[in-house]
């Protein structure tokens, strides 16, 4: 979750700098718009990482939520039905209960 965060400033820092040297016309609309989707699709990974990620235990399980509830509210975001089960699935140490 730390390195999302740091990629997360990354990012917003790269778009900052694109967004600069297109206003100074030192880049192409092509050459940014290439840029912002390799951007996007290094964000992209770092999120499924992360919603992929399968806790060890209870604690990491509640951070993986906690984390991904802020990053969805932030982003105003939403997850597909693969990766809220994917988020949803329980720790590596104990099974999966299901609640009736």
């Amino acid at each position: 979750m730390d390195q999302h965060i740091a990629a997360q400033l990354a990012t917003a820092d790269a778009v900052r700098a694109w967004d600069e040297r297109r206003a100074a016309s030192e880049v192409t609309n092509v050459a940014y718009a290439n840029r912002l989707l390799d951007v996007a699709r290094d964000e992209e990974a770092g999120r499924l990482a992360i919603v992929n990620y399968r806790p060890r235990g209870d604690r990491e399980s509640r951070l993986k939520l906690a984390y991904m509830a802020a990053y969805l509210i932030a982003t105003r975001g939403t997850l597909n039905a693969n990766e809220m089960s994917s988020v949803l699935e329980a720790p590596r140490d104990r099974p999966s209960t299901s609640v009736s």
